[in-house]
């Protein structure tokens, strides 16, 4: 029985310790001096073409610290697909969502992802991917355009 009793032990302290190996450091910056993305919403229009809202949230702090763009980008070629310039500080609207509509994406691009950047420290923020062959995941959305 002590056998028994030593040997779950030592499973158990493996088991652990594989697990604590194999959680993952965050790929991104937490700190709000980086724009984070919080949600996006993509909609698909009866032509073929997106809509997509991105919900961002930064520590903007006027003119010279401001979330200044978000990027919709191909994961597998690193290749911007869309691009939405923010041209102000947002202070007093955090976190505020801003659209890019009537975008088309390459044929075949079904999983996209979503990243924001400021004019101080550039990408590093939370990003969401987004699987366009979904209703819905991790902080998006996919829908349908009403009446289509």
């Amino acid at each position: 029985m002590t056998r028994i009793l030593k040997l779950s032990t030592c499973l158990l302290a493996v088991l652990f310790a594989v697990s604590w190996a194999q959680e993952e450091e965050p790929s991104h910056h937490a700190s709000l001096d980086y724009a984070q993305v919080e949600e996006v919403v993509v909609t698909v229009r009866a032509d073929g073409r997106y809509d997509v809202a991105v919900t961002v949230r930064h520590q903007d702090e006027g003119w010279d610290h401001y979330a200044d763009a978000w990027q919709l980008i191909d994961p597998e070629s690193g290749e911007v697909l869309g691009e939405r310039e923010l041209l102000h500080p947002h202070d007093d609207e955090q976190p505020f969502t801003r659209s890019l509509r009537g975008l088309t994406l390459p044929e075949g691009v079904t999983l996209v992802t979503v990243r924001a950047r400021c004019n101080v420290h550039g990408f590093g923020g939370r990003e969401v991917a987004v699987d366009l062959t979904a209703r819905d995941g991790p902080s998006f959305t996919v829908r349908e355009e009403a009446g289509s």
